[in-house]
């Protein structure tokens, strides 16, 4: 949006985190809000990722101007029904079906303590989701996500735009690589389930070099990885470490048990790797099945495991890739349309 000569004001809750002197060279301002952590948060009857995101200075400041508000995920909508925004274009950009994003968490987590809580924060992310009534627009990830949300509010315009990515160009390299790679955050309890299923059921029986790569796998994926003489595990990888495996690999692989947004780590292995084998889960609600090979089951995706270890990764289908991806894709282009929406509205509300 700097690019494009936006003039962009962050607000932004942290705990933990210094701030970014990077972020000034792309805002006019940045503010920062401490999260209001801790008991008193978590026993509120709202979520505790909306009820910890709250502060009387982030409303004062709102308050000073009349520009359009981009709340990025539920988690920042505690002020979006506030009676002094009520005037305001307010654009909610969604991320996932939160509720049921952390209704499958509860599910894949093994941890009682965590179970439940995922399972809590699933119903009162369920109750708060009606607060997106006071949205003047909602911005979608996926096309399913655009239909769920088109029926709970069909008065809304709700707009298809795909996530914005680190990535501007596809740099995937022709030739071969000699393993296939995993990747993805393994403290999160759907990751480590795919992580397991793919060792297990996929990897155990093919012989295939098998990488697995992410932040702080937990000792039984360590234990089941040592078991494994062709897997194995590299945890907490540098950013630089992971973009270089993720080009190395001749397959990126990615399976996912919740079928819910745009799985970001997918576009990072479209744009950086070469093959990217998936489940169906994993294109689900996007454009992106035909760049990828689909396997549907653990012996569809141990079959096409051994054929693109053999495939060189060509110039045809970089052509292809390129052709498709940058179609939706595309940072420069989807500023574009978010633009020209949020041009839209304020002509609108200037009517």
């Amino acid at each position: 949006m700097h690019s494009a000569g936006v003039k962009v004001h962050l607000h932004c809750f942290s705990y933990d985190r210094k701030p970014s002197p990077e972020l000034e060279k792309y805002c006019q301002e940045v503010y920062y809000y401490p999260r209001k952590t801790g008991l008193s948060s978590a026993l509120s009857w709202k979520p505790y990722i909306v009820f910890s995101r709250r502060s009387d200075k982030l409303l004062e400041i709102l308050q000073k101007d009349e520009f359009p508000i981009l709340f990025e995920g539920l988690h920042s909508c505690y002020y979006l029904s506030h009676p002094l925004l009520k005037n305001r274009i307010k654009i909610y950009r969604e991320s996932n079906i939160e509720h049921l994003y952390y209704y499958h968490l509860s599910k894949a987590e093994t941890n009682l303590g965590k179970k439940l809580y995922y399972f809590l924060s699933s119903l009162k992310l369920r109750a708060f989701q009606g607060i997106l009534s006071h949205a003047s627009m909602m911005l979608t990830v996926s096309s399913e996500d655009n239909e769920y949300l088109l029926r709970k509010f069909p008065w809304i315009p709700v707009e298809y735009l795909p996530s914005f990515h680190k990535d501007d160009e596809i740099k995937s390299l022709p030739g071969t690589g000699d393993f296939a790679l995993y990747q993805g955050n393994l403290s999160v309890a759907e990751n480590e389930k795919a992580a397991e299923y793919l060792v297990k059921e996929v990897f155990r029986e093919t012989g295939t070099r098998f990488i697995i790569a992410g932040m702080n796998p937990s000792k039984s994926l360590e234990k089941l990885v040592n078991q494994a003489p062709n897997v194995a595990l590299i945890p907490n990888p540098s950013d630089e470490e992971m973009c270089e495996l993720i080009s190395a690999a001749q397959v990126n692989i990615l399976v996912t048990f919740q079928q819910t947004g745009l799985k970001l780590k997918m576009l990072n292995a479209l744009f950086n790797g070469r093959y990217c084998l998936v489940n169906p889960g994993m294109v689900s609600g996007t454009e992106l099945s035909e760049l990828c090979e689909i396997g549907t089951n653990a012996q569809e995706l141990r079959q096409k495991v051994t054929e693109l270890m053999h495939q060189p990764f060509n110039e045809e289908r970089l052509y292809l890739r390129r052709e498709k991806l940058l179609k939706w894709h595309s940072n420069k282009e989807n500023c574009i349309r978010l633009l020209n929406l949020l041009s839209l509205f304020s002509r609108r509300g200037n009517s």
